[in-house]
């Protein structure tokens, strides 16, 4: 299985760990969207797609990204993020990307969210919430995440 991972970090660097820690049981790199082209990921057959949480959206390069790919037939994909706080119900920002993606052809096969240190206000009125975040802990989730992704790939190869 080939993959790669396409990821906007740039607060505090969680979306990054979260990223390089799903990369090392993939085999991945990660890129930023600038890094890569609409057309190299045809040579994939599993693409992560992450970023952390800006107004309970993802970042707007990936977006960007992602909104500007053709629609086409592809591969499986999935999405990651980091955030201070968990999604909430009225506004499904995980979902959302996802059905972008399968708008563009990827079938999306798994998600991953982790708790993350934020500093958006009004948090940074107060030094920020969850610091320390993502810990081992969560990056030990993110391993497993990553792991149980790599074995149903290899079932299915």
């Amino acid at each position: 299985m080939k993959a790669i991972i396409v990821c906007t970090s740039v607060s505090h660097g969680n979306t990054r760990k979260v990223a390089d820690v799903l990369g090392r049981v993939l085999g991945a790199r990660v890129v930023a969207p600038e890094q890569i082209g609409a057309a190299e990921l045809a040579a994939y057959d599993l693409v992560g797609f992450g970023s952390g949480i800006f107004n309970l959206e993802f970042h707007p390069r990936l977006l960007e990204f992602v909104r500007a790919l053709p629609p086409e037939q592809r591969g499986r994909a999935f999405v990651f993020t980091s955030s201070g706080l968990p999604e909430p119900p009225f506004r499904p920002y995980i979902r959302r990307l996802a059905r972008l993606l399968e708008q563009r052809g990827f079938q999306v096969v798994d998600t991953f969210a982790c708790r993350a240190y934020d500093t958006w206000l009004p948090f940074k009125l107060v030094g920020g919430i969850r610091k320390g975040r993502p810990d081992a802990a969560d990056l030990e989730a993110a391993r497993l995440f990553a792991e149980g992704l790599r074995d149903r790939a290899g079932a299915s190869c």
